[in-house]
């Protein structure tokens, strides 16, 4: 009989641990103290921005004769990029020259006879002084000085006049060449030899001839929202985050802030804000347009005790894992946040096992859990 009994309750004892729901495997984090920061980032893609870019075409229309540069090569300031058809510019030019040539010869002739009537002049006047010569001598050679005297600075103005139409017809040709005015690189050519130029009219853009960048000076252009805008200062430190290297951040600081509110249609009013790279060797690797994110570090906290957001329900509650393996719901008091941490105030203390499955099925207070092991 005793024997039977104790085989019963050795069943039921069984059954009631086989029947037992197995703990629930959670992620877990121990909380420790580290770094909070209150961060304002872009509600959307912001883009990767050289300081200087120029859209260049000459300023006179006309059909292409030279093409001095390739796409994608790198130029120096001054470099000529490409200059129109322009040689009846540069005959104009040269008979100018040869004009200020034929000028200055003219002048030299007529300032050397003014220079002898002069010489007459005195010596006529040295004779009248003496007796030898009458009153009507000595006024037709002073009237003789005076006109070679004028015709001389007449010959003086027409150089003056020479030069001035070299300057005009340099300033023709000039309209017809094309350089850089900046170092840079050609990020796009539009035209060919051959092919005719057509300056753009007023208020009607057109595709430039050449795209010129400064790529040794890049910055991030993001907009932020109007709420957030107002946060911000310029030198505020902030991270930047590409699309093309997911797994790096770029060290930036906020060097404009716009001082207006774009309104745009169906999206939200946001303000541009420039990040430029702390780091120039940074953005050497970069391309013009990358698509960017930045994070603006309004404040931060440091050695502060903190929990991962994720983890955070909604009334700043948490789930901690007891050492009795029970699930617990603590309320805390939070501090700065954001969307990787929350400062802990009061209400966790270190060393909590703070619970990040929430997702979880079964995963709430009062279950039955167990931290659930990495798979090798």
């Amino acid at each position: 009989m005793a024997i039977t009994v104790a085989l019963l309750v050795a069943g039921i004892a069984t059954t009631a641990l086989l029947s037992r729901p197995k703990p629930i495997a959670v992620v877990v984090t121990d909380l420790q103290p580290g770094r909070v920061e209150a961060t304002v980032s872009n509600t959307r893609a912001g883009s990767v921005t050289a300081c200087r870019r120029a859209k260049l075409a000459p300023p006179a229309g006309g059909r292409i004769g030279t093409l001095a540069v390739k796409k994608g090569q790198r130029v120096k300031a001054g470099q000529l990029l490409l200059e129109l058809w322009n040689d009846d510019f540069v005959a104009r030019e040269r008979v100018a020259r040869e004009q200020l040539q034929s000028a200055r010869a003219s002048a030299r002739q007529a300032c050397t006879v003014a220079d002898t009537a002069a010489a007459n002049a005195r010596r006529a006047q040295q004779l009248r002084d003496q007796g030898f010569l009458s009153p009507e001598g000595i006024q037709r050679s002073q009237s003789e000085a005076q006109s070679s005297a004028a015709a001389c600075s007449a010959a003086t103005a027409q150089i003056a006049e020479a030069d001035a139409r070299i300057g005009a017809s340099r300033a023709d040709t000039e309209r017809t060449v094309l350089r850089a005015p900046f170092d840079g690189i050609v990020a796009e050519l539009n035209g060919e030899v051959g092919e005719y130029l057509t300056p753009s009219p007023p208020g009607i853009p057109t595709l430039p001839a050449v795209d010129l960048i400064d790529d040794s000076c890049l910055y991030v252009s993001a907009p932020i929202d109007e709420v957030d805008a107002a946060r911000l200062k310029l030198g505020m430190s902030a991270r930047i985050t590409l699309d093309a290297f997911r797994d790096r951040h770029f060290n930036g600081t906020v060097k404009r802030i716009a001082p207006y509110v774009l309104a745009l249609e169906k999206q939200a009013r946001t303000a541009e804000v420039e990040v430029h790279f702390t780091d120039t060797a940074d953005a050497q690797a970069l391309l013009i347009g990358y698509s960017a994110d930045v994070d603006i570090i309004v404040t931060a906290h440091d050695r502060v005790l903190r929990v991962p957001t994720a983890a955070v329900m909604p009334g700043n509650r948490v789930l901690v894992l007891g050492s009795d393996g029970v699930l617990k719901e603590v309320t805390f008091t939070p501090g700065l946040s954001n969307w990787e941490f929350t400062e802990v105030a009061s209400g966790l203390a270190k060393g909590d096992r703070v619970v990040t499955s929430l997702d979880r099925a079964g995963v709430k207070a009062g279950a039955k859990a167990e931290v659930e092991v990495a798979k090798k």
